[in-house]
């Protein structure tokens, strides 16, 4: 049985072991500096799926104010399934729990964003089939 809980400062291993499977390898003290800095924002979350007192999935977000409408948009920034443990709807339920945090905080709309990539090209299907439309483009300069 899947539990979605908060993230804890104990899971900054196994959300480094995420990162890595998201494509992101990075060491645990890196993860955990970066915890320490979206923890320390109000307005971030990050919340995992556990079976088995295991984390096996994650899911982060922020909330952010709209300039186009009144609205509270809950921007989802990551999204990953331990590969081990995917097909198994644990980024589905991730995702409806997000998808009722929301509507429980008072945000009636979810954004993300997604890399023009073939390895995310299941991720953009499965993002189609939970009623997600794409809408635009993502442009970025380092």
């Amino acid at each position: 049985m899947i539990q979605i809980r908060q993230y804890r400062s104990s899971d900054v291993k196994e959300l480094a072991s995420l990162m890595g499977d998201l494509g992101y390898p990075t060491s645990s003290d890196d993860m955990n500096r970066r915890m320490d800095k979206i923890d320390s924002i109000p307005c971030y979350k990050t919340f995992v799926a556990v079976i088995n007192n295991k984390v096996v999935g994650m899911i982060g977000l922020n909330i952010i104010m709209s300039y186009e409408s009144d609205d509270v948009v809950t921007h989802i920034l990551a999204l990953v399934t331990k590969t081990d443990f995917q097909g198994r709807g644990i980024g589905r339920d991730l995702m409806k729990f997000v998808e009722d945090w929301a509507l429980s905080n008072g945000s009636h709309t979810l954004y993300l964003t997604s890399g023009i990539k073939d390895e995310r090209k299941r991720a953009h299907e499965f993002y189609k089939q939970l009623g997600f439309e794409i809408t635009g483009y993502r442009f970025i300069k380092k």
